[in-house]
């Protein structure tokens, strides 16, 4: 069976400010909405590989999550760390605006340590939670020593990271390089604008670097795509094909705005390993963005995406 391993960071979220209450919630967050949304839309012969370490304190709690997943491949685990698991305190100003602070130690991989992993996946879908999942040089090495495609949400590597915790947006280094790391890659628009503000000047230089797709969600408004000719490695050959804005999904009755990104890079990663065609991997995305709106928290979100679970 085909396996795609997931690279991210289970963390444990505390909400303020969500809720028309004040509520303080708590809860798994972080690359668990990703791993529902694979779990939901991935097809029945995919089988997910966790590439996850997760800090002792909160082990037990990952290995129960996991265990909840439909397509999780037999014996797969998450890699237990001597350290204090990541935490996020999240601070909504809005459905689309928010600030977090982190705390925790999970440290990142080395390729030493991820090049075994990955030798019998077929995909790789990267979702970097905190930023610091791998750095360059794991990247550039797992670019050059696997073959399978790559989708990363860059998220976090945009991120900043302060002493006291706090993050905001941030220049991401040598980002080229980053770029030539992946097949497919997905920013939000405050993202996009910190890289350029010209989603087709970024896309083309992404494309340049060997990217086959940059895909922008765009909150309220969908998401916009573009597309080139697919040429791993193809550095210089990359060309827009096709470029188009998919409007969102109606959202009913909105509840929880918390990982849409996730759940939508999920949704539309699984549709790509099944076949579909970009732009209606990009409607499946939107349309699990969507659903996920009216659901609260990553546990049972897997569920209720498949439409197991009436309400949330």
């Amino acid at each position: 069976m085909p396996k795609v391993g997931v690279v991210g960071s289970l963390v444990w979220d505390e909400i303020h400010g969500r809720d028309p209450t004040s509520t303080v919630t708590e809860e798994w967050g972080g690359v668990a909405y990703a791993l529902a949304s694979l779990d939901a839309h991935l097809d029945p012969e995919w089988q997910i590989v966790p590439l996850i370490k997760v800090g002792a304190d909160l082990a037990a709690e990952a290995a129960e999550f996991l265990g909840s997943l439909k397509r999780l491949a037999p014996g797969s685990r998450c890699v237990e760390v001597p350290t204090p698991n990541n935490r996020v305190v999240l601070y909504y100003a809005s459905d689309e605006r928010r600030c977090e602070r982190m705390s925790g130690g999970v440290p990142g991989w080395t390729w030493a340590e991820l090049g075994p992993m990955v030798r019998d996946l077929d995909a790789l879908y990267l979702n970097f939670i905190s930023g610091f999942e791998l750095g360059l040089g794991t990247a550039t090495a797992l670019r050059q020593g696997f073959g399978g495609r790559i989708y990363a949400d860059l998220h976090s590597l945009l991120l900043a990271l302060h002493g006291d915790g706090f993050r905001e947006l941030r220049t991401l280094p040598d980002a080229p390089s980053w770029y030539r790391c992946f097949d497919l890659i997905q920013v939000n628009e405050d993202e996009m604008n910190q890289l350029d503000p010209d989603p087709l000047s970024l896309a083309a230089r992404m494309l340049e670097m060997g990217v086959s797709a940059l895909v922008v969600t765009l909150g309220a408004r969908g998401a916009v795509y573009v597309e080139g000719q697919r040429g791993r490695g193809a550095e210089g050959q990359g060309q827009p094909i096709r470029t188009a804005r998919v409007p969102a999904e109606v959202v009913l009755e909105p509840l929880d705005p918390t990982g849409c990104g996730d759940v939508f890079g999920g949704a539309v990663f699984s549709r790509l390993l099944a076949g579909e065609p970009l732009e209606a991997a990009v409607v499946a995305g939107n349309r699990a963005a969507a659903r996920n709106v009216a659901f609260r928290g990553a546990a049972g979100l897997a569920q209720f995406l498949r439409g197991e679970l009436v309400t949330p």
